[in-house]
């Protein structure tokens, strides 16, 4: 690529050169569509289409209640929870998929303080997370707070390692930020925690399938995510759950529903918790969903997770390049340098939802968030550098000739 506004021909090239190319035919993706919003809801995998159908028209249409057993489905949610515990550098039996990421961030809150209350350590008095987090996690933090009769301290990033002290109880947040892509260090956040003596909750769900992760190096203990996003496991895909293995020794699920028992079938009816991360199911897992997740799960596994890293910051260098050159009222607030962000790329612009739905209708769907903030996924295995380049393109016009002005461009809808 040369120095100067580099051309569509040269951002070809880059793909014709791609190692990674040949995954973008294992993903449903319109014609006509540029999808820069994986970092939302991730797009369909083939196989996984094809998966469904054999869900629903043999395992269940067929098989009936007999693929609790026939087709394990009994066992998914540890059979998937191990497979995602290789995305993340746990070991076999510290993830659980089940729920969804608000109902397993509860669960560890409310575990983890149980736990804190009957320790030497005592319960402490505030629970410390960012401000500015994922609204999910806050509104949690705030409800168990309120419930603990706890106090909830929402701190800026750059105040956060200040705020840990004798009176925190825990600490929740999310280790790449869903609005501005910034990553926490996770090792070093995680080394403060545990000098005050603090568990610390990691939000995986801008993290996994997106950037390295290493649970066991970064002595992580606890962490929840989503599989909707880079994981592409479909809209509404189960949550998981992450407890290191030496915990798992004193900690118990608050909600102590049949399949976290130690013996579900045995249909008793006092409550005797499971041994490992079984203890953390509740209810019985929902098979459409976690199979279907399954799918993108296996997909991940299968492509190198430092190819698809090394691309990811390639797409992310090459989009800031257009933007700076072509878009440059649309203002960066992703950190540039790799180690300090996740696989978005945000924009910040005081008209920027018009601006977003003016470029939905030209074929390139990103997405908006509150209140000024025009943000595009980077997902590595379906995306490419002409994609990249089209996409600024269009919304370059959009920019010269005020296309988002127009009145339809200016009205909420529900999802954005």
């Amino acid at each position: 690529m040369s120095t100067t506004y580099p051309s569509l021909s040269e951002a070809e090239a880059r793909d014709a050169a791609d190692p990674l190319r040949p995954w973008r035919e294992r993903f449903v993706l319109p014609d006509g569509v540029i999808y820069l919003d994986g970092n939302s809801l991730g797009a369909l995998p083939k196989a996984t289409a094809a998966l469904m159908r054999d869900v629903t028209e043999r395992q269940w249409g067929e098989g009936l209640i007999r693929s609790w057993n026939d087709a394990d489905w009994i066992g998914a949610p540890r059979r998937i929870g191990d497979k995602i515990a290789d995305l993340i550098r746990a070991a076999p039996g510290e993830v659980m998929v089940c729920d969804s990421v608000t109902v397993n961030l509860y669960k560890l809150m409310l575990a983890l303080l149980a736990a804190r209350r009957d320790s030497a350590a005592g319960e402490g008095g505030t629970i410390l997370t960012e401000s500015g987090n994922f609204p999910t996690d806050l509104h949690v933090a705030a409800g168990v707070a309120r419930q603990h009769g706890l106090t909830l301290d929402a701190a800026p990033r750059d105040q956060i390692a200040e705020r840990i002290g004798p009176d925190t109880a825990l600490i929740v947040l999310t280790h790449v930020h869903y609005k501005t892509g910034e990553r926490f260090d996770m090792a070093g956040v995680q080394a403060l925690a545990d000098a005050h003596n603090v568990p610390l909750i990691w939000d995986l769900s801008h993290s996994v399938g997106a950037v390295p992760l290493d649970m066991g190096a970064d002595a992580a203990r606890f962490a929840v995510g989503c599989g909707y996003k880079y994981l592409n496991g479909g809209p509404g895909a189960p949550g998981f759950l992450y407890v290191a293995a030496e915990a798992l020794e004193f900690l118990g699920s608050p909600i102590q529903g049949w399949m976290g028992h130690a013996a579900p079938f045995a249909m008793t009816d006092d409550y005797a918790p499971a041994e490992g991360i079984e203890r953390f199911l509740a209810g019985t897992p929902p098979m459409l969903s976690l199979l279907a997740l399954e799918g993108g799960v296996d997909l991940m596994l299968e492509a190198d997770e430092r190819a698809r890293w090394n691309k990811a910051q390639a797409l992310f260098d090459f989009l800031t390049l257009l933007m700076a050159a072509r878009c440059p009222d649309l203002v960066p607030i992703t950190p540039q340098q790799a180690e300090l962000r996740g696989s978005h790329a945000s924009f910040a612009h005081l008209h920027a939802w018009p601006i977003n739905r003016a470029l939905i209708e030209a074929g390139v769907i990103g997405d908006y968030r509150t209140p000024d903030v025009l943000r595009l996924g980077l997902t590595p295995l379906y995306l490419g550098f002409a994609d990249i380049w089209l996409a600024v393109d269009r919304l370059a016009a959009i920019m010269e000739d005020g296309r988002w002005q127009r009145p339809e461009y200016t009205i909420l809808n529900k999802v954005t």
